[in-house]
């Protein structure tokens, strides 16, 4: 037996021990393995997966959420949060993402006790503890558990696995909240969350899977895989065009690549400091 079948045989006892379960459920990668886990070591009828949709979550995410439980059979449902309503959030802080688990986890909780679900779940991985998440605190206090991280189940582990299983989800590019694509200490608003979401839409239909466009205020620094910025540059004038339509003044191209997580950089050097 392979350590990744070790690992997921492992992830089959954690979930089982929990008896129902509310799985929190964006339609990522990782929260789609997590819910096809669920639903084959539980059955549908102790699983309920919840989609939270609110103004840091595209349209698009939202129904390929809804495709995606459809496609695996999972009693589904979506509920209606706000991040710029929460005090603080706004603001954007270093611990911004401790705010939004927090409020997505306050809506979750009454559910699952209301209607009888044992534990409410979510999709960090192991790899998550390497990196500056706070939202991994809030869950902590919430009591929220993170299944695969218990199981010690990474990244790679969930795409191989979820091509063996045979879930579209297996090379979808990672994504995070709109929110993320704006530096701490920068003010989050609707328009800014709205210009980066037409932005990154507009750099998809390009055919660009895998694309974050992180905004300096007026200013759009482009993210994509490092082999695919020659293919960027040779059509920056359209792309120029474009995000200077949504309302950008300056269009630029990070040299070094997508990375995941690349604003908590600055934190990184901060800490160095």
């Amino acid at each position: 037996m392979s350590e990744m079948t070790d690992k997921y045989q492992k992830l089959g006892e954690i979930l089982q021990g929990m008896g129902k379960v509310l799985v929190a459920f964006s339609g990522g990668v990782d929260s789609a393995f997590l819910l096809k886990a669920s639903l084959e070591f539980l059955g549908p009828e102790r699983v309920l997966a919840i989609t939270a949709d609110s103004e840091t979550y595209p349209e698009r995410e939202k129904l390929e959420a809804i495709r995606i439980a459809k496609e695996l059979g999972a009693p589904h449902e979506v509920i209606h949060t706000s991040e710029l309503n929460i005090p603080g959030y706004a603001e954007n802080p270093t611990n911004r993402c401790y705010f939004c688990k927090n409020e997505l986890f306050s809506h979750l909780l009454p559910i699952a006790e209301a209607r009888g679900y044992d534990a409410v779940i979510f999709g960090a991985i192991a790899d998550d503890l390497g990196d500056h998440r706070p939202g991994l605190t809030a869950a902590h206090d919430r009591g929220v558990r993170a299944p695969m991280i218990e199981a010690g189940i990474r990244k790679s582990e969930i795409r191989h696995l979820s091509r063996e299983m045979g879930l579209s989800t297996w090379d979808k590019p990672s994504f995070a909240c709109l929110s993320s694509r704006i530096p701490y200490g920068e003010r989050i608003t609707q328009e800014k969350l709205t210009m980066i979401d037409q932005a990154e839409a507009f750099l998809m239909q390009l055919g660009f899977r895998q694309v974050r466009v992180r905004q300096h205020e007026k200013l759009a620094r482009i993210e994509v895989p490092a082999d695919q910025i020659a293919e960027l540059t040779a059509i920056a004038d359209t792309v120029d065009i474009k995000l200077r339509e949504i309302g950008y003044a300056y269009v630029s191209v990070d040299l070094r690549g997508y990375r995941s997580g690349s604003l908590n950089e600055v934190l990184a050097e901060s800490a160095l400091t």
